[in-house]
């Protein structure tokens, strides 16, 4: 588990530029789907061919992060945030610029005040912080650094010393890419027609869901995505790492599909799988673009919680990470058909 999600996280695929990430998942599935391919939008779409029931799983394989918005005078690098990033949480961090001449270069992600070591009077907005190459505008430029460059966050994975946790950046959502890759693994013998669906641009838009729908026909779709944790409440209902995977049943956009809900619930409970539902107010993920395509797909989100979830560094648990593949392997063994 450990090698493979580490692979995932490190590298570097925001939204819109998912090149490196799908690569990866590219050669790690391959091994056990039919059929592998990638539509005009840029989703990788993998097929195990089957009898009866067809299933679609969707992860997203984009990331928040950095694109060059100026290059001023003096070379600082101002930027545009791809996704729900706040400033706060980029200041201080190192990043990789991949530029036009494919040269590799690293930078500092900083404001005026951190620059100069003076105090902070108040929370930096986007338009306060910038990237410090080391280099003059002229050199930025003959470099091969313009508008539109991204900046890619540079993160190490690691697991924390109690080994339950792991940490590292875009945990949401390469977790939910790690877990369909090991879907592929076990079911490859499974008699279901699966569809292995891994999305962009969900962080700016869910526009990848929205059209990799078109070309397959799914009877009912699981989207994995990952969820904000709320174990800091310290609420015995809430979502907790460690106390195992996420049912979103509602979300800020969508009600899931209930019969889809009431099977996971079962196998849990008949397999004594921890499992949390959850009912928020707040965000939504790429299932809600797939649930009113083509006339409608019932659609559930299954996922685990975690902290620090649109930073540069998230916390989650293996075991929930487990559990969560465990209870969907059951259930895509011999899925049944769906009753609305």
């Amino acid at each position: 588990m450990m090698e493979l999600l580490k692979r995932l996280s490190e590298a570097h695929g925001q939204s819109g530029n998912e090149v490196e990430i799908r690569n990866i998942i590219k050669k790690e599935i391959k091994p056990y789907v039919d059929e592998l391919y990638s539509d005009k939008f840029g989703n990788l779409v993998a097929r195990k061919k089957g009898k009866g029931n067809s299933i679609m799983l969707a992860a997203h394989m984009d990331e928040i992060g950095l694109m060059v918005k100026q290059i001023d005078a003096d070379g600082k690098l101002f930027v545009s945030p791809l996704g729900g990033l706040e400033p706060l949480i980029v200041l201080g961090e190192r990043v990789e610029i991949l530029t036009k001449k494919n040269r590799k270069i690293n930078g500092v992600v900083t404001t005026k005040e951190i620059h100069s070591g003076a105090e902070l009077t108040k929370i930096p907005t986007i338009d306060d912080v910038y990237i410090d190459v080391g280099m003059t505008r002229d050199e930025c430029v003959n470099a091969g650094i313009e508008v539109g460059t991204y900046a890619n966050i540079v993160k190490e994975f690691i697991e924390l010393d109690n080994g339950g946790l792991v940490c590292g950046k875009a945990l949401d959502d390469r977790i939910g890419c790690y877990m369909l890759i090991e879907l592929a693994k076990r079911l490859k013998n499974a008699k279901a027609e699966i569809y292995y669906v891994f999305t962009v641009q969900e962080e700016i838009g869910l526009h990848g869901a929205k059209t990799s729908i078109y070309s397959i026909d799914p009877d009912y779709a699981i989207v994995v995505d990952m969820t904000e944790s709320d174990d800091e409440k310290h609420d015995p209902l809430g979502k907790c790492l460690t106390e195992g995977p996420i049912l979103v049943i509602k979300d800020a956009e969508m009600i899931t599909t209930k019969c889809i809900n009431d099977w996971l619930l079962a196998i849990s409970k008949k397999h004594n799988i921890p499992i949390q539902p959850d009912v928020s107010d707040f965000g939504t993920t790429d299932a809600l673009n797939v649930s009113v395509s083509k006339g409608g797909i019932p659609c559930t989100v299954v996922g685990v919680a975690v902290r620090n979830i649109h930073s540069t560094t998230s916390i989650a648990c293996k075991q929930d990470i487990q559990n969560a593949i465990k209870i969907l392997e059951i259930l895509l063994k011999n899925p049944p058909k769906i009753c609305l």
